[in-house]
């Protein structure tokens, strides 16, 4: 078959419209479908701070009816301005996970949400509540610290402190709160405090 330059482009024209307009006779199957509720609706929006390093970036959790149901960047935070690296995009599923088989999303069965303490010699570990912990942590920083004090050094300078204790801050602190975390260690004797960012 013989055809011109100006046949054929009249024929792709022709083919072009003809393919458009098709879209246009009958209803469309993307407009018969029922509209999909956005999943972000009604929600409760609470900003937070990632906690997996010292940059410190912003983060939005959406909660509804009192569960986590999403986690993403903060716009409006000056550190990240709405961006998250692939650590911080991932919290999410600190506390909750998709069900492989299901596809629901369901707490994460692996997260710890009780004390767990293992004592020496034991080959088992058991739960303990928060209050024993907390004094039993006290206790044992008490005992650590009055069994290493040094009020002086082999110099006989005065240096009120113990060696036997270290202290790491974490990302999950702002200003304000690692200024009484290191007044707290220093009031201890604590010297070897390093935080988590120089790691």
């Amino acid at each position: 078959m013989n055809i011109t330059r100006r046949g054929f482009l009249k024929l792709s024209g022709a083919a072009f419209a003809a393919g458009a307009l098709s879209d246009f006779v009958g209803q469309s199957t993307a407009l018969a479908a029922e509209p999909l509720e956005w999943r972000l609706a009604d929600v409760k929006e609470t900003p937070s701070i990632c906690c997996y390093c010292a940059v410190g970036c912003g983060s939005i959790c959406s909660v509804k009816d009192g569960e986590l149901i999403n986690m993403e960047g903060d716009p409006d935070h000056p550190v990240n301005r709405g961006s998250l690296c692939s650590k911080g995009s991932a919290q999410f599923q600190l506390r909750n996970v998709y069900d492989p088989e299901s596809g629901d999303l369901i707490l994460n069965p692996y997260r710890q949400t009780k004390v767990r303490y293992r004592a020496a010699g034991a080959s088992e570990f058991e739960d303990k509540d928060w209050d024993w912990a907390i004094t039993e942590i006290a206790k044992r920083v008490k005992k650590t610290r009055d069994e290493s004090f040094e009020t002086k050094d082999s110099n006989g300078v005065t240096v009120n402190r113990t060696e036997a204790i270290g202290f790491l801050g974490g990302a999950g602190l702002d200003n304000e709160e690692c200024y009484l975390v290191q007044k707290l260690a220093r009031a201890v004797g604590v010297t070897y405090i390093e935080h988590q960012a120089r790691i």
